[in-house]
C-alpha cells in the first residue's frame, strides 16, 4: 500500500484533514521520504532509517506522530493544551486539528537536522 491508497481507504469525513497533514508534510519536510511503515504514513530524513514523523487515521481520532523528543520539548507548551501522549498528538475531531501547530512542529523537525527519535 503506498500513501494514495491508505487515504483512499480513510473513511469520507477524515480524507481532508488526512490530505492537508500529507500537504504539509511534504511543504515543510524537505528531501524526507514518504512511506508506509507501521501501517501508517511516515517521514524518513535520507540516510535514517527511523522516521521522525507519521500519521494515521484511528478509530476514535487522526493521530500525528512526533518522534523527536527535543521538539516535542521545544513545543512543550503549546502542545500542553492537547490530548498528547507520548509521541502521539491526537485530534479527535477532524475539523479541529491546529495545522498551524503542525505545521510549527514539521517545520522544527526538519530544520533541527537529524537526531534522536523515541
Amino acid at each position: 500500500m503506498d500513501v494514495a491508497a491508505y487515504l483512499d481507504a480513510a473513511p469520507e469525513a477524515r480524507r481532508p484533514a488526512l490530505a492537508r497533514l500529507r500537504e504539509l508534510c511534504a511543504a515543510e519536510l524537505k528531501g524526507f521520504e514518504e512511506r508506509i511503515a507501521y501501517g501508517m504514513p511516515v517521514y524518513v530524513r535520507p540516510g535514517e532509517t527511523d522516521g521522525e514523523i507519521a500519521w494515521a487515521n484511528q478509530k476514535q481520532y487522526i493521530s500525528f506522530y512526533l518522534m523527536r523528543t527535543d521538539v516535542r520539548d521545544a513545543f512543550a507548551d503549546r502542545l500542553a493544551a492537547h490530548d498528547m501522549g507520548k509521541a502521539c498528538l491526537r485530534f479527535r475531531n477532524p475539523a479541529k486539528v491546529d495545522f498551524d501547530l503542525v505545521r510549527d512542529l514539521l517545520r522544527a523537525t526538519s530544520q533541527a537536522g537529524p537526531g534522536q527519535v523515541c
